[in-house]
């Protein structure tokens, strides 16, 4: 399943790793792309997206830490 979510970081960014956490504890694979690589940088400025971290799920772009969306599109139950 990690082709179905990239998660945008940065070193330091709280809600990058609270995302992060939250999936590992779910067993849910993830492709992490750190944008203090400049390619990664411009992929998610591409998507006009500026903070972190920046979700693509499922390849649908997700601005903003929404977890309920990402529970129902991933199944997960709490």
């Amino acid at each position: 399943m990690a082709s179905n979510i990239i998660i945008y970081t940065q070193d330091e960014c709280p809600p990058c790793t609270f995302v992060k956490n939250y999936l590992s504890e779910h067993d849910i694979e993830y492709t992490e792309k750190n944008i203090k690589n400049a390619q990664y940088r411009n992929e998610m400025i591409n998507y006009d997206a500026f903070a972190t971290p920046f979700i693509l799920l499922k390849g649908e772009p997700m601005y903003s830490v929404d977890m309920d969306k990402i529970n129902s599109t991933l199944n997960i139950e709490n």
